[in-house]
């Protein structure tokens, strides 16, 4: 991302999760905030883009976007039922949750880049959205400052169990910088947890799922964010096992079509180019420092 400039991948996510609320019922992730954030005109600019946003790639999309953010959502329901109350948005673009948290008592760390999180705080208050006490906001640029520093800034606290949102980012990142923030929360609380997707590489997938797979990579490198990370399931699972994670979920489209979007007439399915992760921490690794 360029320096000074917000990015533009989080302003099309944040388009087709407002897309899905107005296109696509029943709806998989209700989002009474998706449209507000992007202003006054937002449905009307969705419904005069309503023929590419039917388009097969877009479909897949979307299906993807509103399945990782409501499978994070409800396995933070789970971690709040179980007594956590710190939630960690990394790379939080212009999510939501903070502006509709429905869990008292929940504060919200939104962690992204300064120029980032300067755009959608004036978004939000163009909106009229003000945020709660509850929102906590992790201006970090890792070229000069840590995860650590970050949070620890907005009154994070790290001797106690958090559950962490990543979506959306891996992508993006090199395999150290992901393997880096896996391994900082691995060295959290017992019932600390960790919500990520990652993509398969592109040489594993079948002719149909490549072809999806390069539309959308080419798109984000169009806007100056390259793909750069890519993962197998087991050569993941390794990791996670090697980096202290006690109970990991990693689910694709064979799980979560079924849960998410049976009996759908709409076309809205999951194309199977990534996956999603649930990391649980059932006993803190060493610390690590620095990171």
């Amino acid at each position: 991302m360029e320096a000074g400039r917000p990015s533009r991948t989080a302003l099309a996510v944040a388009a087709l999760r407002a897309a899905h609320q107005v296109m696509d019922a029943p709806v998989i992730f209700a989002d009474p905030v998706a449209l507000p954030i992007l202003g006054p005109d937002a449905e009307a600019r969705i419904r005069a883009d309503e023929a590419r946003l039917h388009t097969p790639p877009a479909r897949f999309l979307r299906a993807a976007l509103v399945a990782r953010s409501r499978f994070a959502e409800d396995r933070l329901a789970m971690a709040v039922a179980a007594g956590v109350d710190q939630y960690v948005v990394l790379g939080a673009g212009l999510d939501t949750f903070a502006y509709r948290n429905l869990h008292p008592g929940v504060r919200v760390f939104e962690v992204d880049h300064p120029a980032t999180q300067a755009w959608k705080r004036s978004m939000l208050e163009a909106a009229g959205i003000v945020p709660s006490a509850g929102v906590a906001y992790a201006a970090i640029d890792f070229e000069r400052d840590t995860l650590t520093d970050g949070l620890t800034r907005t009154g994070f606290d790290w001797n106690r169990p958090a559950f962490f949102a990543w979506l959306g980012v891996t992508v993006y990142l090199t395999r150290d910088a992901i393997l880096d923030t896996l391994r900082r929360v691995a060295t959290l609380s017992t019932g600390s947890a960790i919500v990520f997707d990652y993509s398969l590489p592109p040489d594993t997938l079948s002719e149909k799922q490549r072809a999806a797979f390069q539309a959308i990579a080419d798109r984000a490198a169009a806007e100056g964010e390259p793909w750069r990370s890519f993962f197998t399931h087991d050569a993941l699972g390794a990791e996670l096992r090697r980096l202290g994670y006690g109970a990991v979920e990693d689910v694709g489209a064979a799980e979560l079509n079924p849960r998410y979007f049976a009996g759908r007439a709409d076309g809205l399915v999951l194309g199977g180019i990534s996956r999603l992760v649930h990391a649980a921490v059932t006993e803190p690794s060493p610390t690590s420092h620095g990171l």
